[in-house]
């Protein structure tokens, strides 16, 4: 009987292992494992627009919860882990799907979803449907996070 149950958990997760989710007007994705291994939309991301992004306290808004790699950026946060070896910690593909919706991964996240607009709770009118970032804007954030590794 046990095996049968571990049997039926295993065939569950290999199937939903690698899901292709199409996010309505938002570029669809595949989500393998941990990662979204290919680029959202097909863009390079550029570093110094993801580290922009980062530091912007209204589009990206990161360093409210992370502490990021440049020491002298003020209010930082304490809640998310720090910025700072982020590519050394995970690969490129693992940091997109955390930027797209982490609560993939952990549903008791306090990361919010920057590529996901459905099921969302208290949007102010002008932001619904819209993602918090764009798939191009995504990119560069990965590609920034990416390049943080520690020495």
């Amino acid at each position: 009987m046990r095996s049968r149950r571990w049997r039926a958990v295993t065939v569950a997760f290999a199937f939903s292992a690698i899901a292709t989710v199409s996010a309505g007007a938002l570029e669809p994705y595949e989500v393998v494992g941990d990662a979204i291994p290919r680029p959202l939309g097909g863009f390079r991301g550029e570093v110094a627009r993801g580290d922009a992004i980062v530091r912007d306290r209204e589009r990206g808004n990161c360093l409210i919860c992370h502490q990021g790699a440049d020491p002298a950026e003020p209010f930082q946060g304490s809640i998310g882990p720090p910025l700072t070896g982020t590519g050394t910690r995970l690969d490129a593909g693992q940091i997109r799907l955390r930027l797209v919706d982490a609560s993939r991964l952990n549903p008791d996240t306090v990361m919010p979803p920057y590529f996901r607009t459905e099921g969302l709770h208290d949007v102010a009118s002008q932001y619904r449907g819209k993602p918090a970032l764009s798939a191009q804007e995504i990119e560069d954030v990965v590609a920034y996070l990416a390049s943080l590794k520690t020495p």
